[in-house]
């Protein structure tokens, strides 16, 4: 490996690491040490994940980071001849680099949808899948633990991206800025969003913590990442969905509050 080459390496592990510790670790300490028991009420399991989970979701993710950071050598360094992404802000109307945020979101809530279907056949299933599986009770650290081969998969969507469509380098930040963000939310343990918000035109067809966390608890149904629009058109949307989002998002602050009292005693 000559010299530059490790550097943009280097500088990709950073970048994909950082942003990895800045969200999983902020949400961690606010929901998991400060608000833990302000906010127990809205902890979807009504119990705390093992360290253990955390020691492996951690190891995992550390992984998933130096196959990213791979990825995105291939994807802007090696193949930046080869590759539709542009630089220079004016080549492109801002309305075009608006709708690229749309399709980029469009585009990977599909290939999300269908890579992580096919992660549940038998045959992928006990061989990758399970590693992240096996965070029944997901934190913000499971974001990125994956098997490697799995976080190769993942991380094909960004040579989707840059080798189709013309996209601008700092919308392709943004966006995974917000990939990661939004990923965290999906294993927060916690519903921040509002009572009723599932049964909203936008809340039907948003994939919420809550809907992540059946998927991670029961293992079938709610395969979408940002939405549950593939879930709904494929009925994969679990029949326990909405009865478990009613019962989180009303559940009394008293009764939660003696529920982690119980888990804290143990």
């Amino acid at each position: 490996m000559d010299a530059q080459l490790f550097e943009k390496f280097s500088y990709a592990i950073f970048r994909v690491a950082k942003d990895y510790f800045i969200f999983a670790s902020a949400t961690f300490f606010l929901f998991y040490v400060v608000l833990r028991k302000p906010m127990w009420f809205r902890k979807i399991q009504q119990k705390m994940p093992s360290f253990n989970d955390y020691r492996r979701d951690v190891f995992y993710s550390l992984i998933s980071i130096i196959i990213s950071a791979i990825t995105i050598v291939l994807t802007f360094y090696i193949g930046r001849d080869y590759n539709n992404v542009y630089r220079d802000i004016d080549q492109y109307s801002t309305v075009y680099y608006l709708f690229t945020f749309v399709w980029m979101f469009f585009v990977h809530d599909t290939y999300f949808y269908w890579m992580h279907r096919a992660m549940h056949h038998p045959l992928l299933f006990k061989r990758v899948h399970l590693i992240h599986h096996k965070s029944t009770n997901p934190s913000p650290w499971t974001a990125y633990a994956f098997h490697p081969f799995e976080a190769i998969a993942e991380s094909c969507i960004l040579p989707i991206i840059a080798f189709t469509l013309p996209v601008h380098i700092s919308a392709v930040i943004f966006f995974f800025v917000f990939q990661i963000s939004y990923n965290v939310y999906g294993h927060l343990g916690f519903e921040i969003l509002p009572k009723g918000f599932h049964k909203t035109r936008i809340g039907r067809l948003m994939n919420t913590s809550t809907a992540h966390n059946i998927h991670h608890l029961k293992f079938k149904g709610n395969y979408g990442l940002y939405s549950l629009i593939w879930d709904r058109l494929m009925g994969t949307v679990r029949e326990d969905y909405d009865a478990t989002y009613e019962k989180v998002t009303s559940r009394p602050r008293t009764e939660a509050e003696q529920s982690e009292v119980i888990v804290a005693q143990r």
